[in-house]
């Protein structure tokens, strides 16, 4: 069995796997590493390795001190990955990006691919039918939409995720309501559009924290998997173990 780690930037995901079954999953702060990897060692006695993908600010001995125990395996960008990739500056790729579009390779072969992954940072990847990986585009997420509001004017409120009541916001609240959430929506869909427009055979996976909440409100029909990282580490693990 496999334990895999996702630690992005607010928090850390987590699932167990037996071969390509998902047994559970799990989200927790990064002050609670240790204490969560125990409960799910103990409970899941089976598992033998751990994978991660970090782009946190985590100490890799908070995985290390498991290595008694596991097989720990950091997933780099060094590593072997599904595609060829044409990104004009890749060690500045990040690595979730990277295991993304490896798992849309292997899971979605012989498609032009777009991953949205719609998380603190909204993040656009596309590789082609081909295998090929281009890159995409960054923009900031629902939650940092609403915190530069904020933080970046004198007088506008911080307010959380709320969806808006009606397109034309008739107060100051339902006006930064309509404008963060519209604003993403129509975002999300001009991009899906323009890839549309100029690559057939086309897939949309969206993923992230933000995918529920997302998917529904999106006029292109998509494929929808907020555990899609997770899921795609488990597939890049196993596509190292046939390809070392």
């Amino acid at each position: 069995m496999v334990l895999t780690i996702d630690v992005g930037n607010t928090r850390i995901k987590g699932a167990v796997f037996e071969r390509d079954k998902m047994k559970e999953v799990f989200v927790f702060p990064k002050e609670e590493i240790q204490e969560k990897i125990e409960e799910v060692l103990k409970k899941h006695k089976k598992v033998t390795h751990l994978v991660v993908a970090s782009v946190g600010d985590v100490d890799k001995n908070s995985f290390l001190r498991f290595q008694n125990e596991l097989d720990v395996w950091f997933v780099s960008p060094e590593d072997n990955f599904p595609f060829a990739n044409n990104y004009a500056t890749p060690k500045t790729l990040g690595i979730d990006r990277m295991v993304l579009a490896a798992g849309a390779t292997l899971q979605f072969q012989g498609q032009n691919r777009l991953i949205i992954d719609a998380g603190t940072c909204v993040t656009y990847d596309f590789v082609d039918e081909n295998d090929v990986y281009h890159g995409g585009a960054i923009s900031p997420g629902l939650r940092l939409r609403y915190e530069s509001l904020h933080n970046f004017t004198e007088k506008l409120p911080l307010l959380t995720l709320q969806s808006p009541r009606y397109f034309v916001g008739d107060s100051t609240t339902e006006a930064i309501h309509s404008g963060v959430v519209n604003g993403l929506v129509y975002e999300i869909n001009g991009f899906v559009d323009e890839y549309q427009s100029k690559y057939p055979n086309f897939i949309i996976i969206l993923t992230g924290g933000d995918t529920e909440f997302l998917a529904k409100r999106l006029k292109n029909t998509i494929f929808a998997n907020s555990n899609f990282l997770l899921e795609s580490l488990n597939q890049i693990f196993q596509y190292k173990i046939e390809n070392d």
